[in-house]
């Protein structure tokens, strides 16, 4: 690649693939984990906020890493997913889907995406100034 389409690619093809493949097992894994039987839900010392913000935390730093080439549509992707993974609540027995959670996972996801970003320009600064 010459010119302005080797300065637009942020990571390897087969990077970008792996990349992918992880973000998307994560979005499968928080689906079930979110809309599954409540009992296999993994647990943790962070309660259910910190376990929401940690999943989607690194959801959005996943999907923010692996489509990083538009931001703008990723960020709708993901926050379109947060919100679609609380209204299925309303069908999944036992599960119940509130307004605040819906929030803290939107923003955790957020930071994600930022954090993303911050290092794609760290790594595309760090290539800028060995080269």
């Amino acid at each position: 690649m010459h010119g302005l389409a080797a300065r637009n690619v942020c990571y390897a093809v087969p990077m970008t693939i792996i990349l992918r493949l992880a973000a998307w097992g994560l979005a499968a894994a928080i689906a079930f984990a979110t809309l599954g039987p409540a009992e296999q839900r993994p647990h943790s010392n962070l309660g259910q906020n910190g376990e929401h913000a940690l999943a989607f935390v690194l959801l959005g730093l996943a999907f923010g890493l692996a489509y990083a080439r538009d931001r703008s549509r990723t960020a709708a992707l993901v926050i379109g997913y947060t919100g679609l993974i609380e209204v299925l609540q309303f069908v999944a027995p036992g599960r119940h889907a509130r307004l605040q959670d819906f929030v803290v996972d939107a923003l955790a996801a957020c930071l994600g995406l930022v954090a993303a970003a911050a290092f794609d320009w760290m790594l595309k600064r760090t290539r800028q100034s060995t080269s």
